[in-house]
């Protein structure tokens, strides 16, 4: 069983690619040389699991269940949490907090996971084909993917800031 698709447009935008084997996840973010590893473990309505390496990187941990995803992404002080609700083909609910968090509305049509993470314009598509993968798993895969591009473009942005560019 796989993940495939897209967060994000054409330019500014990571693929996402992972295997599902009934309760780890296992893939990558992005391309070979710009992107993050994902590995997350599913058990009991636990999730536990890392986005990138070591040093740069992001820790997954919470509840996950057929209906609900409440997880911590990040350390407690620079982490976001993702509170989702499945409710038959709608997936909502909220990214990083009341006041600075983004929306998030995504649909399944079939296979397909579609929608959008933030707004019309700060925000970013999601476009995801699941092949068996439970709607929650990728619905918080899409959501890691989300924070991964943010958190890319927000060290850019930094950098460019910095050399006076």
């Amino acid at each position: 069983m796989e993940l495939n698709g897209r967060i994000g447009g054409v330019s500014v935008g990571y693929d996402l690619r992972a295997a599902w084997d009934g309760t780890h996840l296992t893939g990558r973010i992005g391309g070979r040389f710009e992107g993050k590893d994902i590995r997350l473990s599913v058990q009991g309505g636990r999730v536990t699991g890392r986005i990138g390496g070591t040093v740069e990187g992001f820790d997954a941990a919470g509840d996950l269940t057929d209906g609900r995803v409440d997880v911590r992404l990040g350390g407690r002080i620079d982490g976001d949490d993702l509170h989702l609700t499945v409710s038959g083909a709608r997936i909502e609910g909220r990214f990083s907090g009341r006041i600075d968090g983004k929306d998030v509305n995504l649909t399944l049509g079939g296979e397909r996971l579609r929608g959008r993470i933030g707004g019309v314009v700060e925000g970013k598509d999601v476009d995801l084909t699941l092949d068996g993968v439970p709607v929650a798993v990728a619905a918080l895969a899409a959501a890691c993917a989300y924070k991964t591009l943010e958190d890319q473009q927000a060290a850019a942005s930094a950098a460019s800031a910095s050399s006076g560019g």
